[in-house]
């Protein structure tokens, strides 16, 4: 074996193990659950690490794959979306041929992924399913390149290397995907053969995605524990800056609670396409909804008010009034309302109150 790639190897494991240091951040919470959870966040990145960038980074021959799903959870995943990344370059050409299926909600984005750099990725171009021609049988292409297109044309930049696809499901047990493929159009004949200078690089880029996702999504829990149990509009911009879609209004905030407290969430709903209430825990991944009842709040299974409003109860075990939102064993974490192409943005009423005065 080549001993200078042995130490490469090293190099890697010993990086990636500095991604250790945000569990012991002074903000980081201490307790058996969340520590648990955050050893097995850092397993996770690390595997998504190795997925885009070691499996799926080759943006001559890309792929579809899932990024973020029930096991693969990265910075306020929404329960409700079925996630699709591709890994692409902004000197090529791609054609993405689909069926559009039946989901809410349909949207594509090319993005400047920096998250091993600075932790960001902007946005480069961005198409929805209700700017799209569609043929009546569902059938559609479009055209990724920097040179405009007719018809569906997604734009790229110079430094555009994500593709990523959101589908938002209403009610995923009646509503079907789209039919994703993806082909660069100016791609060499055959894949390139492995490199050992390639595949170093890739081990570079892939211990600081793990650490710098690590770092910045903890940057965010502790900037929302300034303004406990509340749900805030705070900048737009600071997440667009790691991929948000810009069709989507972000309302983030952290909660804490004692035992017997109850943190209640009332707002007005406003008309869009979509939207829905999640509880996190502190490395902001959404509780476990694939098993757990009452994990999250999702349009379609609301029930408003008389009067037109939402009402969510965050507690430990359910009051009986409002809809109520396990929180799982934790006693803090952060939580997330989006809005999608709403016509407002209202900010909710939030308290925190006894359990037993519900």
């Amino acid at each position: 074996m080549d001993i200078r790639l042995a130490d490469e190897w090293g190099r890697f494991c010993s990086r990636l193990a500095e991604a250790g240091a945000v569990l012991a951040r002074p903000s980081a919470p201490g307790t058996a659950i969340d520590q648990a959870e955050g050893l097995r966040y850092l397993t996770r990145l690390t595997r998504a690490a190795f997925k885009s960038i070691i499996e799926g980074g080759d943006p001559d021959f890309p792929r579809f794959y899932r990024l973020t799903s029930d096991t693969l959870k990265i910075g306020g995943d929404n329960p409700d979306n079925l996630y699709l990344n591709a890994t692409i370059r902004g000197d090529r050409e791609y054609l993405i041929r689909g069926r559009r299926g039946s989901v809410a909600y349909l949207s594509f984005g090319t993005k400047a992924n920096r998250f091993a750099i600075d932790g960001k990725m902007a946005s480069t171009g961005e198409l929805e399913d209700a700017a799209m021609q569609i043929d009546p049988d569902g059938g559609f292409t479009i055209v990724a390149s920097r040179t405009p297109q007719p018809g569906n044309w997604l734009p790229l930049a110079e430094d555009s290397s994500m593709l990523l696809v959101r589908q938002t499901f209403l009610d995923r047990a009646a509503e079907r995907p789209a039919e994703l493929t993806i082909e660069c159009l100016d791609r060499p004949t055959r894949p390139a053969r492995a490199d050992p200078d390639a595949m170093v690089r890739a081990l570079d880029t892939a211990s600081a995605f793990v650490a710098q996702t690590a770092r910045s999504f903890a940057g965010w829990s502790e900037m929302f524990m300034a303004r406990p149990n509340e749900l805030l509009p705070w900048d737009q911009t600071i997440f667009q800056n790691v991929g948000g879609d810009p069709n989507i209004h972000y309302l983030h905030g952290y909660w804490r609670l004692e035992p017997g407290e109850a943190w209640v969430i009332e707002t007005e709903v406003p008309e869009c396409r979509f939207w829905n209430f999640v509880l996190q825990n502190w490395w902001m991944e959404s509780a476990d909804y694939t098993f757990v009842p009452h994990a999250y709040l999702t349009k379609h299974a609301a029930r408003l008010e008389n009067d037109g409003s939402l009402r969510i109860v965050v507690a430990e075990r359910d009051p009986g009034r409002g809809h109520w939102i396990d929180t799982t064993g934790h006693r803090s974490g952060t939580a997330l309302l989006r809005w999608i192409s709403a016509k407002s943005h209202p900010v909710p009423r939030c308290r925190v109150v006894p359990l037993d005065s519900l």
